[in-house]
């Protein structure tokens, strides 16, 4: 994980990953406006829970999240964050 406290952001913000598609690499930006309890998961196209990137307490600021998918099959997956009352998701390639 990468991030930058040094920058406060405004507001909550999930961004797109990139590169999308991906294999099997890719990165996840999100900004945390103050110090919250962060879940980054990933899901699979059943809904299924294949992946829990973060499940801690952050301090606020620009985060940089490395996700490795090596050990999952190509296909769509939903990558979603909550944190304090902000909640989002987004949709991500796995092309192997």
């Amino acid at each position: 994980m990468v991030g930058s406290e040094n920058t406060i952001p405004k507001s909550f913000a999930l961004k797109q990953n990139f590169p999308n598609p991906f294999n099997p690499g890719t990165q996840i930006v999100f900004h945390l406006p103050k110090r919250s309890h962060v879940k980054l998961t990933v899901y699979n196209m059943a809904g299924q829970l294949v992946a829990t990137i973060v499940n801690q307490v952050m301090e606020p600021g620009v985060k940089q999240i490395n996700f490795n998918a090596s050990s999952l099959p190509s296909g769509v997956y939903f990558y979603r964050i909550q944190a304090s009352e902000y909640s989002d998701t987004r949709k991500m390639v796995l092309l192997k």
